[in-house]
């Protein structure tokens, strides 16, 4: 089952879009940290699941997503994530 998203971030997601704000989003990605640049077009669900697409085509599932814009929305306890600030 997925964590719930918080109306927060869905806030922040909303304004990135309806503003065309560039934004840096870091996630996991094949068990390594991975960032991407680019502007969020929209928010979908695909088979239950909530995903943020980027201009290009890029979709990142939510629940994936530890920092949108510098702003952390999910703790790394469980793994050493390589490559930002979220090894322990």
């Amino acid at each position: 089952m997925n964590a719930p998203i918080s109306c927060e971030f869905y806030d922040q997601l909303m304004v990135a879009i309806e503003r065309k704000i560039p934004s840096t989003i870091v996630y996991l990605e094949n068990e390594q940290s991975t960032t991407l640049k680019g502007v969020v077009t929209e928010l979908m669900m695909i088979e239950y699941e909530e995903f943020l697409m980027l201009k290009g085509g890029k979709k990142i599932n939510l629940q994936t997503i530890f920092s949108f814009n510098g702003k952390r929305h999910k703790e790394v306890s469980f793994l050493h994530v390589k490559g930002d600030n979220f090894t322990e």
